[in-house]
């Protein structure tokens, strides 16, 4: 209840706070459904990403091929001794987008189901005289910025890796182990120069370039994003990419814009508060460990919470809430834990890096790693080819293998 004199705040079935692919999907999904839904989201907003998306995202979440900027159709993987294996993509492709133009028609295609959209920064989760919550935010800059008050039956934290709501509302929020990535986006090179491709994903397994995750080129159309993660503190990401500009020939290419941010590679334990407060997407720390791959994830992390909160507020039952994590983790957990083990071993040294570049130019490794890639699921139906991989696999641990 609201104290005599006072305005009674805006009040709605779920506030989403965060407007990327994660949020914005969760929106969506729960405008379709006629809640009333408020889908915040600060200005100026842009992930560094590499932008590849699978088929599967595509067909899964009505993904037009118009927002596409360049279709990848294969990979190019390059050791620290500058061995390079080609990876192709047999019948298929990965689609490539950018992050301000896809985020922004999720963002958009929500609001036309029916949600509403605000800019603002999140502040604090607070409670009203009858204990529901109030979502406070900060709208406009400056001498002109307001604090705003809006109730919610729920409230979805979708607001990155360092999400505020979670620190909040739920124990061990906002804590989980990063990677922290920075891209540089920049003008692509014309067609015949060498060393780039612009039908072609170039990732760097080179401790120089990241002692614990990778740096990559990934065409973008007209465009190219420059990237890499580290977890390492005090190592320089500037300064990798520059080396990676130098040694491409990319240095002479225009810089449009960079960005940088943390990417979880862990799941949190719990997603929900218990009571009226749900994650999703980088928030819930759903990044595919090993790959960093994170906009599928997010996305279905976003619907499975759209299903959770549908739930609970027809039902009033917070445990409810618990299924979002349930139904995820029963879908993409076991494919988290074997691609955080691979990047535990695989990434720790640069003769480990040299050693897993060369696996990937066997045929079974390369067709394995793109049907699990391309449909989100292990590959069950050749046990055959994982029995040769495993074997190949322990030749390289033991040093077996020739070089």
């Amino acid at each position: 209840m609201s104290a005599p004199g006072e305005i009674a705040a805006e009040s709605f079935d779920v506030v989403v706070v965060g407007g990327g692919p994660s949020g914005a999907t969760a929106a969506h999904d729960l405008a379709r459904a006629g809640r009333r839904v408020l889908l915040l989201d600060r200005a100026g907003r842009i992930k560094p990403c590499g932008g590849a998306i699978p088929p599967r995202l595509m067909r899964d979440f009505d993904i037009p091929e118009a927002l596409l900027c360049a279709r990848a159709t294969s990979a190019r993987m390059i050791s620290p001794k500058a061995r390079e294996v080609d990876m192709p993509i047999e019948g298929g492709f990965v689609g490539m987008v950018d992050r301000d133009v896809f985020d922004e028609w999720l963002r958009a295609r929500a609001a036309d189901a029916g949600a509403e959209r605000r800019t603002g920064r999140f502040e604090q989760l607070e409670r009203d005289a009858d204990g529901a919550a109030l979502v406070a935010y900060t709208s406009g800059k400056g001498e002109g910025a307001l604090t705003v008050r809006v109730r919610a039956k729920l409230v979805i934290g979708a607001d990155g890796a360092r999400s505020q709501v979670a620190r909040q509302a739920i124990r061990g929020g906002g804590e989980t182990k990063c990677v922290f990535a920075y891209h540089e986006i920049i003008r692509a090179p014309g067609a015949g120069f060498r060393g780039f491709d612009g039908r072609r994903c170039d990732v760097f397994y080179q401790g120089k370039l990241s002692p614990d995750f990778y740096a990559w080129i990934f065409p973008h159309g007209e465009t190219a994003s420059v990237g890499v993660g580290s977890a390492r503190k005090g190592f320089s990401l500037r300064g990798a990419i520059t080396a990676l500009r130098a040694s491409t020939g990319l240095d002479h290419c225009e810089t449009i814009r960079t960005e940088g941010a943390p990417i979880p590679l862990k799941p949190l334990k719990r997603w929900d508060n218990g009571r009226d407060v749900l994650l999703a997407g980088d928030a819930a720390g759903v990044v595919a460990p090993a790959s960093g791959e994170g906009i599928y994830y997010a996305m279905q992390g976003g619907r499975e919470a759209a299903r959770a909160a549908d739930v609970f507020l027809a039902t009033g039952q917070p445990r409810s809430l618990k299924e979002a994590r349930k139904r995820f983790m029963r879908a993409h957990g076991k494919i988290f834990l074997v691609l955080g083990i691979m990047q535990h071993f695989w990434y720790r040294s640069d003769k480990r890096r040299e050693g897993f570049v060369k696996m990937c130019a066997d045929p079974d490794v390369q067709r394995l790693t793109w049907d699990a890639y391309m449909n989100k699921e292990l590959v069950r139906a050749e046990p055959g080819a994982h029995a040769r991989i495993f074997l190949k696999d322990m030749g390289h641990l033991l040093g077996l293998s020739p070089s």
